[in-house]
């Protein structure tokens, strides 16, 4: 029985081609080599001596970077290539992180972090626009989800080497060691994989490829606004709970990090066979997702519940599974959704979403939370995601009209 289930977990990882697997590979790399992101506040409060204030307006820098590369890596992907935006981005971001280490001053630090996320962002959008042209159209979603693991598995590790390099060679350590991850893995990917000029679309509906423009596509707006609130109301998972944890509950920080390894450990163990069994029974993305988003919302209604420790642990699950229903069919969808010559553009738009929710999340619930308290901003949260979910069956109906018309 055990040997079964085991077999049945392999095979989802099969059918991949060769490119896949490489850049599944340097994904890992890049992410377990994304060290400075995790310890940047720490590093600029307690090694640069910045106020709060002044780390929270480099913080803005870096979200408005992330964003900007975000829509640049889709557009110069669409007009030059997937292939050279990966290369361009990844190498200039690492030889970028070690001249960083060397700005110490406030506005010349926010002018180098925007400009670095603008670079290392451009990566994003240009490696999902490789993955509609490397993967085979019946199991894209699949490969998203391949690469969305190492990018979890990457973020574990990550942040425990970051620790230990930290106690041996300061932070000026990692920087180095971040920036060489980047040459390192896109070295790997130009040595490995061939540029692809075509992608491969043949699974996509007629009517999106009569689509003109991605700022016309109503449609896929509304799915970008369902995006971008299921990513904020998913980010307070390392914003807002780590301190309720501890301010309500008292829980240590190893506590909480053993909540977050809870999530990791479903992400890892229950994403890739859920995919696999979604795309083998056909079940269109925008349902999956329907329900995705409700249960991310559900998770904040439970949060609402605070007598009881325990309903962090079942909240934890909830947010996960929440995530493997959203996330990586949300991926697919936004890939499956543009017409031939704009996926960079409809990625860029779909990754942008992902850096506002990053940078209003904590925002908005921390000044909830400081005005109103922590009950306000879960009701807050709830409301939110049971709202997108109503956006979500709003795009359902509207894709079976678009189909009739």
């Amino acid at each position: 029985m055990l040997k079964t289930a085991f077999n049945h977990y392999i095979n989802n990882f099969k059918g991949f081609t060769r490119e896949i697997w490489i850049l599944t590979l340097i994904t890992f790399i890049n992410r377990a080599g994304t060290m400075v992101l995790p310890f940047l506040s720490k590093y600029l409060k307690e090694d640069l001596h910045f106020t709060y204030n002044q780390v929270g307006w480099i913080m803005v820098a870096f979200g408005l970077g992330s964003m900007l590369g975000s829509w640049l890596g889709g557009k110069l992907s669409d007009k030059i290539g997937f292939y050279k935006v990966m290369i361009f981005s990844l190498f200039t971001s690492g030889v970028s992180l070690f001249f960083v280490q060397y700005i110490t001053t406030f506005w010349t630090l926010c002018f180098a972090m925007f400009v670095l996320m603008t670079i290392a962002d451009m990566f994003r959008p240009a490696m999902f626009v490789s993955l509609g042209a490397y993967a085979k159209p019946e199991n894209r979603t699949r490969a998203l989800t391949l690469v969305r693991l190492a990018v979890n598995l990457g973020f574990a590790a990550g942040p425990a080497l970051g620790g230990l390099i930290i106690m041996g060679m300061g932070y000026s350590g990692l920087f180095w060691v971040d920036g060489a991850s980047c040459i390192l893995s896109i070295s790997i990917f130009a040595l490995l994989v061939k540029e692809k000029k075509k992608a491969i679309h043949d699974d996509k509906a007629e009517s999106a490829g009569d689509i003109k423009s991605v700022f016309h596509d109503k449609i896929f707006w509304v799915f970008l606004f369902v995006s971008f609130v299921t990513a904020m109301i998913f980010f307070q998972l390392f914003t807002t709970l780590p301190l309720y944890h501890n301010e309500k509950f008292g829980l240590t920080e190893f506590q909480t990090g053993l909540l977050m390894t809870l999530n990791g450990l479903l992400i890892f163990a229950l994403e890739m066979p859920t995919v696999g069994f979604m795309e083998r029974k056909g079940v269109p993305k925008i349902k999956i997702i329907i329900v995705g988003s409700f249960v991310m919302a559900f998770s904040f209604m439970l949060l609402l519940i605070n007598v009881w420790a325990g309903i962090l642990v079942i909240a934890m699950i909830c947010i996960s599974i929440g995530e493997i229903l959203t996330f990586p069919f949300s991926n697919g969808f936004a890939l499956s959704r543009a017409p031939r010559s704009q996926e960079g553009r409809y990625m860029a738009l779909y990754t942008m979403s992902f850096s506002l929710a990053h940078i209003v999340s904590s925002k908005v619930g921390f000044e909830i939370i400081a005005d109103f308290g922590y009950q306000t901003n879960w009701f807050f949260m709830a409301c939110i995601g049971v709202f997108a979910t109503f956006c979500c069956i709003w795009v359902k109906k509207a894709l079976v009209r678009e189909k009739i018309s």
